[in-house]
Protein backbone atom coordinates (compact mmCIF):
# COMPACT_ATOMS: atom_id res chain seq x y z
CA UNK A 1 0.00 0.00 0.00
CA UNK A 2 1.24 4.06 -0.85
CA UNK A 3 2.09 5.42 2.15
CA UNK A 4 -0.18 8.64 3.03
CA UNK A 5 2.06 11.57 1.98
CA UNK A 6 1.70 14.24 5.43
CA UNK A 7 2.86 17.72 5.52
CA UNK A 8 3.72 19.23 8.96
CA UNK A 9 3.65 22.86 8.44
CA UNK A 10 5.36 25.68 11.24
CA UNK A 11 6.98 28.47 10.83
CA UNK A 12 7.62 30.33 14.06
CA UNK A 13 9.15 29.39 17.35
CA UNK A 14 6.18 28.20 19.96
CA UNK A 15 5.24 25.65 16.71
CA UNK A 16 8.24 24.10 16.68
CA UNK A 17 7.39 22.49 20.38
CA UNK A 18 3.91 21.40 19.40
CA UNK A 19 5.48 20.01 15.94
CA UNK A 20 8.17 17.73 17.33
CA UNK A 21 5.89 14.76 19.27
CA UNK A 22 3.55 14.70 16.28
CA UNK A 23 6.33 14.17 14.07
CA UNK A 24 8.36 11.44 15.71
CA UNK A 25 4.59 9.88 16.15
CA UNK A 26 3.44 10.14 13.03
CA UNK A 27 6.54 9.55 10.84
CA UNK A 28 6.82 6.61 12.84
CA UNK A 29 3.82 4.64 11.59
CA UNK A 30 4.17 2.91 8.25
CA UNK A 31 1.03 3.71 6.44
CA UNK A 32 2.35 7.25 6.88
CA UNK A 33 5.26 9.39 4.70
CA UNK A 34 5.83 12.64 6.99
CA UNK A 35 7.61 15.88 5.98
CA UNK A 36 8.74 19.03 7.95
CA UNK A 37 8.10 22.17 6.23
CA UNK A 38 9.35 25.55 7.89
CA UNK A 39 8.21 28.26 6.47
CA UNK A 40 10.88 30.53 7.73
CA UNK A 41 8.67 32.77 9.09
CA UNK A 42 11.43 33.61 12.28
CA UNK A 43 14.52 33.31 10.79
CA UNK A 44 16.83 34.62 13.47
CA UNK A 45 18.76 31.80 14.18
CA UNK A 46 18.02 31.71 18.18
CA UNK A 47 14.29 31.99 17.05
CA UNK A 48 14.17 29.31 14.97
CA UNK A 49 17.04 27.31 13.80
CA UNK A 50 18.37 26.42 17.21
CA UNK A 51 15.27 24.81 18.12
CA UNK A 52 15.87 21.81 16.05
CA UNK A 53 18.62 21.28 18.01
CA UNK A 54 17.37 21.87 21.35
CA UNK A 55 14.43 19.35 20.59
CA UNK A 56 16.75 17.10 18.63
CA UNK A 57 14.82 17.05 15.68
CA UNK A 58 15.92 16.60 12.12
CA UNK A 59 16.40 19.89 10.12
CA UNK A 60 13.09 20.38 7.88
CA UNK A 61 12.92 18.33 4.46
CA UNK A 62 11.96 21.80 3.01
CA UNK A 63 12.84 25.60 4.26
CA UNK A 64 10.68 28.13 2.07
CA UNK A 65 12.65 31.41 4.07
CA UNK A 66 10.04 33.58 3.17
CA UNK A 67 11.15 36.28 6.06
CA UNK A 68 9.21 39.05 8.02
CA UNK A 69 7.21 41.57 6.41
CA UNK A 70 3.58 42.93 6.97
CA UNK A 71 1.22 40.25 7.56
CA UNK A 72 -0.72 40.55 4.23
CA UNK A 73 2.81 40.02 2.48
CA UNK A 74 4.19 37.24 4.24
CA UNK A 75 1.14 35.40 4.97
CA UNK A 76 1.04 36.13 0.70
CA UNK A 77 4.39 34.75 0.52
CA UNK A 78 4.24 31.57 2.31
CA UNK A 79 1.05 30.90 0.37
CA UNK A 80 3.03 31.26 -3.22
CA UNK A 81 5.89 29.34 -1.59
CA UNK A 82 3.71 26.28 -0.29
CA UNK A 83 1.56 26.17 -3.68
CA UNK A 84 4.81 25.60 -5.72
CA UNK A 85 5.87 23.16 -3.45
CA UNK A 86 2.61 21.46 -3.45
CA UNK A 87 2.70 21.04 -7.20
CA UNK A 88 5.74 18.66 -7.08
CA UNK A 89 4.82 17.04 -3.89
CA UNK A 90 1.04 16.89 -3.69
CA UNK A 91 0.36 16.07 -0.23
CA UNK A 92 -3.17 14.35 0.96
CA UNK A 93 -3.34 15.55 4.16
CA UNK A 94 -1.60 18.97 6.01
CA UNK A 95 -1.22 19.44 9.64
CA UNK A 96 -0.93 23.40 11.04
CA UNK A 97 -0.59 24.50 14.21
CA UNK A 98 -1.41 27.04 16.70
CA UNK A 99 -2.39 30.55 15.15
CA UNK A 100 0.15 32.12 13.27
CA UNK A 101 0.63 33.83 9.39
CA UNK A 102 2.11 30.25 8.87
CA UNK A 103 -1.11 28.25 9.90
CA UNK A 104 -3.57 30.64 8.25
CA UNK A 105 -1.56 30.42 4.96
CA UNK A 106 -1.02 26.67 4.41
CA UNK A 107 -4.60 26.23 5.29
CA UNK A 108 -5.53 28.49 2.65
CA UNK A 109 -3.25 27.09 -0.14
CA UNK A 110 -4.34 22.83 1.15
CA UNK A 111 -7.86 23.92 1.28
CA UNK A 112 -8.26 25.41 -2.37
CA UNK A 113 -6.06 21.98 -3.94
CA UNK A 114 -8.37 19.70 -1.96
CA UNK A 115 -5.90 18.92 0.24
CA UNK A 116 -7.20 17.82 3.75
CA UNK A 117 -6.28 19.81 7.04
CA UNK A 118 -5.47 19.28 10.98
CA UNK A 119 -5.40 21.64 13.09
CA UNK A 120 -3.46 21.12 15.95
CA UNK A 121 -4.21 23.12 19.23
CA UNK A 122 -7.76 24.15 17.51
CA UNK A 123 -10.69 26.17 18.88
CA UNK A 124 -8.63 28.44 21.18
CA UNK A 125 -10.45 32.07 21.29
CA UNK A 126 -9.23 35.42 22.84
CA UNK A 127 -13.15 37.01 21.66
CA UNK A 128 -10.51 39.89 20.74
CA UNK A 129 -10.55 40.39 16.80
CA UNK A 130 -7.72 43.16 16.87
CA UNK A 131 -5.83 40.17 17.44
CA UNK A 132 -4.03 38.77 14.27
CA UNK A 133 -3.55 35.40 16.13
CA UNK A 134 -7.33 35.46 16.61
CA UNK A 135 -8.47 35.96 13.55
CA UNK A 136 -5.97 33.36 12.12
CA UNK A 137 -7.66 30.89 14.46
CA UNK A 138 -11.01 31.10 13.45
CA UNK A 139 -10.52 30.91 9.50
CA UNK A 140 -8.28 28.27 10.32
CA UNK A 141 -11.06 26.35 11.94
CA UNK A 142 -13.80 27.52 9.34
CA UNK A 143 -11.50 25.26 6.68
CA UNK A 144 -10.01 22.23 8.92
CA UNK A 145 -11.34 19.01 8.61
CA UNK A 146 -9.66 17.52 12.12
CA UNK A 147 -9.63 19.72 14.89
CA UNK A 148 -7.67 18.78 17.66
CA UNK A 149 -8.12 20.59 20.83
CA UNK A 150 -5.80 21.17 24.10
CA UNK A 151 -8.57 22.10 26.84
CA UNK A 152 -12.36 21.89 27.33
CA UNK A 153 -13.12 25.65 26.55
CA UNK A 154 -11.95 24.93 22.54
CA UNK A 155 -14.50 21.96 22.37
CA UNK A 156 -17.20 24.04 23.42
CA UNK A 157 -16.15 27.20 20.86
CA UNK A 158 -15.95 25.06 18.42
CA UNK A 159 -19.79 23.50 18.78
CA UNK A 160 -21.02 27.05 19.46
CA UNK A 161 -19.54 27.87 15.83
CA UNK A 162 -21.00 24.74 14.26
CA UNK A 163 -18.18 22.55 13.70
CA UNK A 164 -19.74 19.14 13.81
CA UNK A 165 -18.33 17.03 16.91
CA UNK A 166 -17.23 14.05 14.62
CA UNK A 167 -14.44 16.43 13.68
CA UNK A 168 -13.98 17.51 17.04
CA UNK A 169 -11.17 15.35 19.27
CA UNK A 170 -9.27 16.32 23.16
CA UNK A 171 -6.10 15.27 22.36
CA UNK A 172 -4.38 17.52 25.00
CA UNK A 173 -1.36 19.56 24.27
CA UNK A 174 1.59 18.70 22.08
CA UNK A 175 4.10 21.67 23.65
CA UNK A 176 3.56 20.37 27.52
CA UNK A 177 4.32 16.73 25.64
CA UNK A 178 7.75 18.59 24.23
CA UNK A 179 8.31 20.08 27.30
CA UNK A 180 8.35 17.17 29.54
CA UNK A 181 10.28 15.28 27.53
CA UNK A 182 13.60 17.80 27.95
CA UNK A 183 12.46 18.95 31.43
CA UNK A 184 15.49 17.04 32.81
CA UNK A 185 18.50 18.77 29.94
CA UNK A 186 16.70 21.99 31.10
CA UNK A 187 17.43 21.73 34.69
CA UNK A 188 21.18 20.37 34.24
CA UNK A 189 21.30 23.95 32.49
CA UNK A 190 20.67 26.28 35.49
CA UNK A 191 24.18 26.37 37.08
CA UNK A 192 25.57 27.80 33.88
CA UNK A 193 22.46 30.46 34.02
CA UNK A 194 23.30 31.31 37.25
CA UNK A 195 26.86 32.02 36.57
CA UNK A 196 25.91 34.05 34.15
CA UNK A 197 23.50 36.26 35.10
CA UNK A 198 24.53 36.43 38.63
CA UNK A 199 21.00 35.18 39.96
CA UNK A 200 19.60 32.79 42.72
CA UNK A 201 16.85 30.16 42.53
CA UNK A 202 13.49 31.58 42.90
CA UNK A 203 15.01 35.15 43.20
CA UNK A 204 14.48 36.42 39.83
CA UNK A 205 11.69 37.28 37.69
CA UNK A 206 11.66 36.64 33.79
CA UNK A 207 10.03 38.86 31.51
CA UNK A 208 8.53 38.45 27.64
CA UNK A 209 6.36 41.15 25.51
CA UNK A 210 6.00 40.48 21.89
CA UNK A 211 2.62 41.35 21.16
CA UNK A 212 1.66 43.90 18.74
CA UNK A 213 -1.07 45.56 21.10
CA UNK A 214 1.58 45.60 23.68
CA UNK A 215 5.18 46.87 21.98
CA UNK A 216 3.89 48.77 18.77
CA UNK A 217 2.27 51.45 20.79
CA UNK A 218 5.61 53.30 22.46
CA UNK A 219 3.02 54.94 25.14
CA UNK A 220 1.80 51.68 25.80
CA UNK A 221 4.89 50.18 26.32
CA UNK A 222 7.14 52.83 28.23
CA UNK A 223 3.32 52.47 30.57
CA UNK A 224 4.51 48.82 31.03
CA UNK A 225 8.69 49.01 31.44
CA UNK A 226 7.79 52.02 33.85
CA UNK A 227 5.47 50.11 36.22
CA UNK A 228 8.41 46.86 36.03
CA UNK A 229 10.86 49.20 36.40
CA UNK A 230 10.85 50.21 40.50
CA UNK A 231 10.72 46.43 40.74
CA UNK A 232 14.04 45.59 38.86
CA UNK A 233 15.97 47.98 40.95
CA UNK A 234 15.59 45.60 44.41
CA UNK A 235 14.55 42.20 42.38
CA UNK A 236 16.21 40.99 39.26
CA UNK A 237 14.08 40.96 36.04
CA UNK A 238 15.87 38.82 33.19
CA UNK A 239 13.87 40.24 29.88
CA UNK A 240 14.84 38.06 26.66
CA UNK A 241 13.82 40.22 23.80
CA UNK A 242 11.79 39.79 20.96
CA UNK A 243 13.83 41.25 17.52
CA UNK A 244 10.03 43.31 16.68
CA UNK A 245 10.53 44.07 20.57
CA UNK A 246 14.10 45.26 20.73
CA UNK A 247 13.41 48.08 17.60
CA UNK A 248 10.34 49.41 20.01
CA UNK A 249 12.53 49.88 22.94
CA UNK A 250 15.42 51.89 21.15
CA UNK A 251 16.23 55.05 23.06
CA UNK A 252 13.38 53.85 26.18
CA UNK A 253 14.45 54.15 29.46
CA UNK A 254 14.42 50.19 30.60
CA UNK A 255 15.94 51.21 33.90
CA UNK A 256 18.00 47.97 35.72
CA UNK A 257 15.66 45.26 33.62
CA UNK A 258 18.30 42.72 32.36
CA UNK A 259 17.53 42.83 28.51
CA UNK A 260 19.16 39.96 26.94
CA UNK A 261 19.21 38.24 23.87
CA UNK A 262 16.18 35.78 22.86
CA UNK A 263 17.33 32.41 24.85
CA UNK A 264 17.58 28.65 23.24
CA UNK A 265 14.41 26.81 24.11
CA UNK A 266 16.57 24.68 26.89
CA UNK A 267 17.55 27.95 28.50
CA UNK A 268 14.71 29.57 28.61
CA UNK A 269 12.35 26.81 30.32
CA UNK A 270 15.41 26.41 32.79
CA UNK A 271 14.71 29.89 33.82
CA UNK A 272 11.37 29.42 34.30
CA UNK A 273 11.56 26.39 35.90
CA UNK A 274 13.47 28.51 38.45
CA UNK A 275 11.94 31.37 38.39
CA UNK A 276 10.23 32.53 41.22
CA UNK A 277 7.26 34.40 38.70
CA UNK A 278 6.93 35.16 34.99
CA UNK A 279 5.70 37.95 33.58
CA UNK A 280 4.56 37.65 29.96
CA UNK A 281 2.22 38.60 27.08
CA UNK A 282 3.04 34.58 25.27
CA UNK A 283 -0.11 32.65 24.98
CA UNK A 284 2.25 29.09 24.92
CA UNK A 285 4.24 30.62 28.23
CA UNK A 286 0.95 31.02 30.18
CA UNK A 287 0.30 26.87 29.68
CA UNK A 288 4.31 25.84 30.48
CA UNK A 289 4.11 27.78 33.59
CA UNK A 290 0.30 26.25 34.49
CA UNK A 291 2.39 22.97 34.06
CA UNK A 292 5.57 23.67 35.88
CA UNK A 293 3.55 25.10 38.83
CA UNK A 294 5.18 28.72 38.46
CA UNK A 295 3.11 31.93 39.17
CA UNK A 296 2.03 33.44 35.75
CA UNK A 297 1.63 37.16 35.46
CA UNK A 298 -0.53 37.87 31.97
CA UNK A 299 -0.05 41.15 30.56
CA UNK A 300 -3.06 40.60 28.22
CA UNK A 301 -6.73 41.89 29.14
CA UNK A 302 -7.89 38.55 28.10
CA UNK A 303 -6.45 35.07 27.15
CA UNK A 304 -7.40 32.04 24.52
CA UNK A 305 -6.43 29.39 27.41
CA UNK A 306 -8.57 29.90 30.12
CA UNK A 307 -7.75 26.99 31.69
CA UNK A 308 -4.69 28.30 32.50
CA UNK A 309 -6.71 30.96 34.24
CA UNK A 310 -9.51 28.28 36.09
CA UNK A 311 -6.95 25.63 37.47
CA UNK A 312 -3.48 26.64 37.11
CA UNK A 313 -1.04 29.41 38.00
CA UNK A 314 -1.77 31.93 35.55
CA UNK A 315 -3.21 35.25 36.96
CA UNK A 316 -4.72 37.84 34.16
CA UNK A 317 -3.13 41.27 35.13
CA UNK A 318 -3.68 43.62 32.07
CA UNK A 319 -1.64 46.11 31.11
CA UNK A 320 -2.56 49.03 33.66
CA UNK A 321 0.61 50.21 35.47
CA UNK A 322 -1.06 50.11 38.91
CA UNK A 323 -2.28 46.82 39.01
CA UNK A 324 0.93 45.51 37.04
CA UNK A 325 3.55 47.46 40.34
CA UNK A 326 0.79 46.20 42.59
CA UNK A 327 0.79 41.93 41.23
CA UNK A 328 4.65 42.57 41.42
CA UNK A 329 5.10 43.30 44.81
CA UNK A 330 2.67 40.84 45.85
CA UNK A 331 4.99 38.27 43.97
CA UNK A 332 8.15 39.25 45.16
CA UNK A 333 6.90 39.07 48.62
CA UNK A 334 5.48 35.08 48.07
CA UNK A 335 2.15 36.29 48.63
CA UNK A 336 0.33 34.82 45.30
CA UNK A 337 -1.59 31.96 46.57
CA UNK A 338 -2.10 29.67 43.60
CA UNK A 339 -3.51 26.09 43.96
CA UNK A 340 -2.77 25.04 40.91
CA UNK A 341 -3.78 21.68 39.02
CA UNK A 342 -2.17 20.11 35.34
CA UNK A 343 -4.97 20.17 33.09
CA UNK A 344 -6.25 16.45 31.83
CA UNK A 345 -4.79 15.12 28.94
CA UNK A 346 -1.54 17.86 29.25
CA UNK A 347 1.02 14.44 29.65
CA UNK A 348 3.11 12.89 27.76
CA UNK A 349 0.76 10.67 25.94
CA UNK A 350 -0.98 14.08 23.57
CA UNK A 351 0.72 12.91 20.24
CA UNK A 352 -0.22 8.54 20.54
CA UNK A 353 -4.30 10.88 21.20
CA UNK A 354 -3.27 12.79 17.35
CA UNK A 355 -2.29 9.60 15.75
CA UNK A 356 -5.19 7.47 17.20
CA UNK A 357 -7.65 10.29 15.79
CA UNK A 358 -5.84 10.63 12.83
CA UNK A 359 -5.86 6.68 11.41
CA UNK A 360 -9.41 7.54 12.11
CA UNK A 361 -10.09 10.23 9.96
CA UNK A 362 -8.04 8.38 7.07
Amino acid sequence: MKPIRVFLIAGARPNFMKLKPVYEKLSAHPRLHVSIIHTGQHYDYNMSRVFFEDLNMPQPHHYLGVGSDTHARQTARIMMALDELFDGENPEWVFVFGDVNSTIAAALTAIKRGIKIAHVESGLRSFDMTMPEEINRILTDRISHLHLVTEPSAIENLLREGHSPDTIKWVGNTMIETLISILPDAANRFEDLKKKFGIREKEYALLTLHRPSNVDDRKKLESIIGAIKPHAEHFPVIFPVHPRTLRKLEGMDTGRIRLVEPMRYLDFVSLQMHARFVMTDSGGIQEETTYLRIPCLTLRENTERPITVEIGTNILVGTEPERISRYMERAINGQLKLRARIPRFWDERVSDRILEHFLEAL
